[in-house]
């Protein structure tokens, strides 16, 4: 039994302040003056003297003010995961899942990390229905419901369960959820095309927000209000909102909000004329995306979760080993007891026999478990990175690459209008805009083929060449492609465009023919021209195109066959097996 003592009476003291400066539901109410390392401190303190409940809480408020000051981080993560730890080690159900909530909704900020969110918030609503804690079982609502907002196709019904959401904290009288609900229902009509719904629940959600001091909710507010006003042709007025909205999403420390905030202003500006502008906000919406989903801190937050499940297997096994320990301790006394009896004796041996057995079983669990979880970590941070490229890439083949083509012909048709000293350096300089932009865009992923797959690529791709080239190209398709790995089509594509590019530059063809053949064994590509052929024996050795094709092909299982006379034309013939590509593909 542990006494009462000024030490620790002054360490519980301390606690209380961590607690008073510190609430659930809001960032806003852990003060300013608090700093990290008082915090920590406190901690430190609470845990040596086995205070497990106050650290829980202690953690929570970190929590909070590590998002106070830095926004979305790992931080935050760290401290929520603790305080989860701690909840677990006092057995406080409430405590525990009411950090699955909180965990689940941060994690909300992130498109890679709903997946888990879902896992938490569905835990959590769980646990409060079963105990029946309506105002935490409308917040876990909330949070699956801003997901749910965020796929495609929309959810059928969604209007009608927010809606719910709605009567339910107007009945339970929680202002905040009810705020929150009406916003989520504002951009769910936003959505669907109907801006006169959107504004009317986005007007009462930024009442509510504004009487609650709710900083966040009053900047998305702004920003559905905003995208209202653009829907109906009032770019200056969704420009305002966008700025109001800016401003509060800047002092939170809210990228993803900037981000998205900076992608309408520069539309907004786009639309009414101002070039400049949009180009600057186009500029600014790809900074904070780069700072959001590439930074080593966001993608250190998208680890945390499998780390974190990582650790559980972790305890799991340390578990196991203390029921082995105290399972020996049992058979020990069992010993003594049974060994003047040799079917005591008999029995005792098999059950441990039986008990090892199961150790090592469970052991073996567990490290497999812990390598798929390191390996999907892996895929995780590769499959972000890899999305986000293809991001960048669509947002510079559709935004930034339109407003300078639409610049562009609004020049060429006031041509007469300006001088032939302005004229020809703005063309040149519009012309090297668009190369530059287009090439990017290219490199990081061409748009047709993310879109509609290889075939549809290639087609687009020897329709675009048409369109600059005096040599005609040709591509036939026989057979039904089947799904490819963006891996694998990727790798494709690049080989036959490398072809084509070779044909248009050296061989000075008439007509460049592409025969694309599938069957369930094969796919046969072959490229043929009746240009000036060359001597590829010497070619293979020394050209890096030709080396670049012939890996591609070797990674994906295949062979080509280069065949060429002088004056005669050129062809090459690829051979890709079907069971590879499968293989890739499912490694994808």
């Amino acid at each position: 039994m542990k006494f009462w003592s000024p030490r620790s009476g002054w360490r519980i003291f301390l606690f209380i302040l961590v607690v008073l400066s510190g609430g659930f539901q809001s960032v806003k109410a852990v003060t300013d003056t608090t700093s990290v390392d008082s915090i920590k401190k406190q901690i430190k303190l609470l845990v040596q003297d086995k205070y497990y409940s106050q650290a829980a809480k202690a953690y929570d408020s970190l929590g909070k003010l590590y998002h106070r000051q830095y926004g979305y981080n790992k931080y935050t993560m760290d401290s929520y995961f603790s305080s989860l730890k701690y909840y677990s080690l006092t057995g406080d159900s409430l405590g525990y899942f009411n950090q699955y909530l909180v965990i689940g909704d941060y994690y909300t900020q992130d498109y890679f990390m709903h997946a888990y969110a879902e896992q938490y918030l569905k835990k959590a609503q769980q646990y409060f229905e079963r105990t029946r804690n309506m105002p935490k079982v409308i917040e876990s609502r909330l949070g699956l419901e801003n997901i749910a907002q965020n796929v495609e196709p929309m959810p059928p019904g969604l209007k009608t369960h927010l809606r719910e959401t709605v009567r339910l904290s107007v009945q339970y009288k929680q202002p905040y959820s009810q705020a929150y609900a009406l916003s989520l229902l504002a951009n769910t009509y936003s959505r669907a095309k109907q801006p006169d719904s959107a504004y009317y629940f986005a007007s009462r959600s930024l009442i509510i927000s504004k009487r609650l001091q709710v900083n966040w909710l009053i900047a998305l507010n702004h920003f559905y209000l905003g995208l209202v006003e653009q829907f109906r042709h009032n770019s200056m007025a969704a420009i305002e909102a966008y700025q109001k909205s800016y401003d509060l999403s800047k002092a939170e420390n809210s990228l993803g909000m900037m981000q998205e905030l900076s992608r309408h202003t520069a539309d907004s500006y786009s639309r009414m004329g101002d070039y400049k502008r949009a180009y600057e906000w186009s500029l600014r919406r790809l900074d904070y995306t780069v700072q959001f989903y590439a930074s080593e801190q966001t993608k250190s937050i998208r680890l945390q979760e499998l780390d974190s499940q990582i650790e559980t297997l972790a305890v799991e096994k340390q578990l196991v080993e203390e029921q082995r320990h105290n399972q020996n301790v049992l058979n020990s006394v069992l010993f003594v007891g049974l060994v003047i009896s040799i079917i005591g004796v008999f029995t005792l041996v098999y059950l441990r026999r039986q008990q090892k057995l199961i150790d090592h079983q469970h052991t073996v669990i567990a490290q497999q478990q812990i390598r798929q979880l390191e390996l999907k970590s892996l895929r995780a941070m590769i499959e972000g990175q890899e999305g986000e490229r293809s991001r960048i890439a669509r947002d510079l083949h559709d935004g930034l690459g339109i407003q300078l083509s639409r610049i562009k012909l609004f020049i060429e048709a006031h041509q007469e209008e300006l001088p032939s000293s302005i004229k020809r350096p703005l063309n040149q300089f519009l012309d090297e805009a668009c190369t530059e932009t287009r090439l990017i865009s290219n490199d990081l992923r061409p748009y047709a083929l993310s879109t509609f797959g290889l075939v549809t690529a290639l087609e687009d791709l020897v329709q675009k060449l048409n369109l600059v080239n005096k040599t005609k190209l040709i591509l036939d398709h026989y057979g039904q492609m089947p799904p490819l790995g963006d891996e694998a089509a990727a790798m494709i594509y690049r080989v036959v465009q490398e072809l084509l590019n070779n044909a248009l530059k050296h061989a000075h063809a008439q007509v460049v023919t592409v025969q694309l053949m599938v069957n369930e064994e094969a796919i046969l590509i072959s490229v043929d021209d009746d240009g000036l052929g060359a001597d590829f024996d010497n070619l293979l050795s020394k050209g890096n195109g030709i080396a670049n094709i012939n890996s591609r092909i070797a990674y994906l299982g295949g062979h080509v066959m280069w065949q060429s006379e002088v004056g005669k034309g050129t062809a090459v013939m690829i051979s890709l097996p079907m069971q590879k590509l499968q293989k890739i593909e499912a490694l994808a």
